[in-house]
């Protein structure tokens, strides 16, 4: 699932989209990327890999992954704690070690700490489908996790850094996201964006990365690539402003979710474009 496998010569891309889905690639309401097909399309044109970036377990991520047109992908799922290999490479294991270790910790807490956080795995499917507005199928999935733990803090802000500091103990750490406060053992977006990115490397090159992304979780992932968007999310804060803004690397929609994010994708295609014409 993870390591140092790298893509095929004649598959070595100039550049390569980096996206966040919930709130940014999929509408925050309705989970639909349908504003973004023109976008995708031109991705797939062009030979453009797009790399999902989620909290989604592989097991969503691989039938949105096709859906859009690109099973020929890695993606980076649950937050960055694994891997999913391109369709017919080496799969992900159906093995929750992890999981369950980060579970161990997690109720190991004092208990009001515990108490105060509720996770996919304390709800039954039926639950996490009510939560998350998803279909009993797609529920299902969500809940299969093998890295990583979402969930929604309920107490105040004072005990939710207690929680997070007896966490860090046993080396956990907690992203927030759009939707939910999500525990892993501290691998990021970002160093699957690198390890993605090198796979893609033409003598020594890496492509031009870009990124995409709406939420705290996705900031470093933003900072990493050479041009960054932050999707406008209105049903959360907006990110303060990051390192590389003021300089124009890291830019923002004025649309929200796929539309903004297809918006963009477009603009930045005919950016480089009129920038390789120049040359």
């Amino acid at each position: 699932m993870t390591g140092s496998r790298r893509m095929p010569a004649h598959s070595a891309p100039h550049l390569i989209v980096f996206s966040d889905l919930d709130g940014t690639l999929l509408d925050h309401e309705t989970y639909s990327f349908d504003p973004a097909r023109p976008a995708l399309g031109e991705l797939a044109k062009l030979g453009i890999p797009l790399v999902l970036a989620s909290s989604k377990t592989a097991a969503e991520i691989a039938d949105l992954r096709a859906e859009m047109g690109f099973a020929h992908c890695p993606a980076i799922v649950e937050n960055g704690a694994g891997i999913l290999e391109p369709e017919g490479q080496d799969g992900t294991p159906d093995d929750d070690t992890v999981h369950r270790r980060l579970r161990t910790a997690l109720d190991g807490l004092p208990a009001d700490l515990r108490g105060d956080y509720t996770g996919f795995s304390d709800w039954s499917v039926e639950d996490v489908a009510a939560r998350t507005g998803l279909a009993p199928d797609a529920a299902k999935k969500a809940a299969a996790r093998r890295f990583s733990e979402p969930g929604l803090w309920t107490g105040t802000e004072a005990g939710r850094a207690r929680f997070e500091a007896e966490l860090e103990k046993s080396g956990i750490t907690a992203r927030q996201g759009g939707r939910y406060l999500t525990l892993s053992f501290g691998a990021t977006k970002a160093a699957r964006m690198r390890e993605i990115a090198g796979r893609y490397a033409s003598d020594g090159d890496l492509p031009r990365m870009i990124a995409l992304g709406d939420a705290p979780n996705d900031i470093e992932m933003l900072e990493t690539a050479d041009i960054g968007v932050i999707v406008t999310n209105p049903h959360g804060a907006a990110l303060p402003a990051l390192s590389g803004e003021a300089e124009g690397r890291i830019r923002r929609t004025a649309k929200s979710g796929p539309t903004g994010w297809n918006e963009s994708v477009l603009r930045i295609i005919d950016e480089m474009r009129t920038a390789s014409g120049a040359r």
